[in-house]
């Protein structure tokens, strides 16, 4: 473009308020970014099918929204510090193949934040076991109950509850744990599937304690499970205390940790008496004892044998 002079005094000049108020603008938003970066901090624990990992997001401004999205699942977080700081869980599935992840972080209002994760190969043994042939091979009466029990479960794994509830774990028994997380089940001789929870000691009777604060959405007796408690913890996050002898509460109930929530037993596919603990996290499938080392404080409630 050439401007005409009007005078031999006058020269053209181009007009700078527009590229200035570009560069005003720019420069706003780059002093808004730089008070308000987003760093995220994933715990340095090795990953493997079956972890669960801790993820902390801080912010020098308050966020009103963290989620993170990985494996095909969100995971939701919690604000601490105003929301400066948002805490999150993430749950690697006992499926998850070995390999390397991408863990994307959005923060309401802000750019997602990709972190790499890297899942190392599992160690999982066997565990051979005789039970009921019932069991093993179930009578065509009741097939329908075990796929409408099975159906309501799933139901369960995948609603998530927007309000968290926990805020510590404790161990459901006093006993130590007694069949490992992973294993694959042979059972009867024939190869099943592999251990979804961790099995603990502990004598038919005693009493078996909320891990955390929850509500309970189920608390019935199922085929497999026996007698089951399952208890909503908030965010995504569940826990299922297996073959009880007797239930101590009901569906809708509010419970702390440490609450007795039924008593050990054997009913249902078991070999014994003992505890089943599983945890759902996001649908997905993670090892109890994950979970209470990457939440703490984490307390056993006293023995009560």
């Amino acid at each position: 473009m050439t401007a005409t002079p009007t005078s031999t005094r006058s020269r053209w000049r181009p007009d700078t308020s527009a590229a200035l108020a570009c560069v005003l603008a720019a420069l706003v938003i780059a002093a808004g970014a730089a008070e308000s970066p987003v760093r995220v901090v994933v715990s340095a624990a090795p990953v493997r099918p079956g972890t669960v990992v801790a993820v902390r997001v801080v912010s020098a401004a308050p966020l009103e929204s963290v989620t993170a999205r990985v494996f095909d699942r969100e995971f939701r977080f919690y604000p601490e510090d105003g929301g400066r700081v948002w805490r999150g869980l993430i749950g690697v599935d006992l499926s998850t193949e070995p390999g390397k992840y991408s863990l994307t972080v959005q923060a309401k209002g802000s750019a997602p934040v990709a972190r790499g994760l890297v899942v190392r190969p599992g160690n999982f043994p066997e565990r051979r076991i005789t039970v009921d042939d019932r069991f093993v091979n179930p009578p065509a009466d009741v097939l329908e109950r075990i796929r409408r029990e099975a159906e309501r479960v799933d139901a369960i794994w995948a609603a998530t509850t927007p309000a968290r509830l926990w805020k510590r774990f404790v161990m459901p028994v006093s006993g130590e744990p007694s069949s490992s997380f992973g294993k694959l089940s042979i059972v009867n001789g024939k190869p099943g599937s592999r251990h979804s929870g961790t099995d603990f000691d502990a004598a038919a009777g005693e009493p078996v304690h909320a891990p955390a604060a929850g509500r309970v959405v189920l608390a019935e007796d199922l085929y497999y499970s026996g007698n089951s408690v399952i208890l909503d913890h908030g965010l995504g996050l569940y826990s299922a205390l297996f073959h009880l002898s007797r239930i101590a509460v009901r569906p809708g109930d509010v419970v702390e940790p440490g609450a007795t929530v039924g008593a050990v037993g054997a009913t249902g596919r078991v070999t014994g008496p003992h505890l089943h603990w599983s945890v759902r996290l996001a649908g997905a499938r993670v090892d109890p004892l994950s979970l209470v080392a990457a939440v703490r404080p984490s307390v056993r409630p006293p023995a009560t044998r």
